[in-house]
């Protein structure tokens, strides 16, 4: 079992998702991640963690995917409700304005100015 039952950080990533907002459709996941989640929605598919559950009733009628009974045995919870709350893993917002602050890039005007005068 060893090497075939790891799977890569995107595909536990869009697992997580999976499991905390479903039913939900690949246009969310892609949304929620930021990149196209198809060909981590087929590996979790082959390895019985998720399925299709429904369509949504929307324009196009997007399939909803959910998580399987294999998802839960292999977390080793009884049902989704025994999953810790998503708060847990959450920052708050404290925090989250912290890290967006630190990530912002603030125009050097010195630079900007010599890169005109080229």
């Amino acid at each position: 079992d060893g090497q075939q039952s790891r799977v890569s950080s995107a595909a536990l990533e869009t697992l997580a998702i999976i499991a905390y907002k479903q039913p939900i459709s690949r246009q969310q996941i892609s949304a929620i991640r930021g990149v196209d989640p198809e060909s981590v929605l087929r590996t979790l598919q082959a390895r019985g963690y998720i399925s299709e559950v429904s369509r949504d009733d929307g324009p196009g009628l997007a399939v909803l995917y959910g998580t399987t009974p294999l998802f839960l045995e292999r977390l080793g919870v009884n049902s989704l409700e025994d999953l810790p709350p998503i708060s847990d893993f959450v920052p708050d917002a404290g925090v989250v304005e912290a890290l967006e602050a630190g990530l912002r890039v603030v125009p050097d005007s010195t630079t900007a100015t010599a890169d005109t005068n080229d």
